[in-house]
């Protein structure tokens, strides 16, 4: 192993890692592309992060939907499925963290 970074240094090879370039999730590039003036870069990026620690990834993904058709977020409030349930109570808990996060 030394004699490989031995050779490496030698030779003016020098590797960089760096970290992959940010990415934003799914529910930061939906309130970005949302037609709201309060839709901010720096607000939907604290949404994304609130929503990152609040919603699982299949739920971000359904939530980010909501932006281009909310009527789907109110047939999920109004469903008697439990998996809707659950995912509107953690949907208002999101929002609610969200709002006292971002604003």
């Amino acid at each position: 192993m030394m004699r490989i970074l031995t050779a490496v240094l030698c030779a003016g090879t020098v590797f960089v890692v760096t970290p992959p370039p940010a990415q934003a999730g799914l529910i930061e590039r939906a309130c970005r592309q949302a037609d709201r003036t309060a839709a901010t870069p720096a607000k939907c990026s604290c949404i994304q992060l609130v929503a990152n620690s609040s919603l699982t990834r299949s739920e971000r993904k359904k939530v980010a939907r909501w932006f281009d058709d909310p009527h789907q977020a109110q047939v999920v409030r109004q469903s008697s499925q439990r998996g809707d349930e659950q995912l509107w109570l953690r949907y208002k808990a999101f929002g609610e963290r969200a709002a006292r996060s971002c604003s």
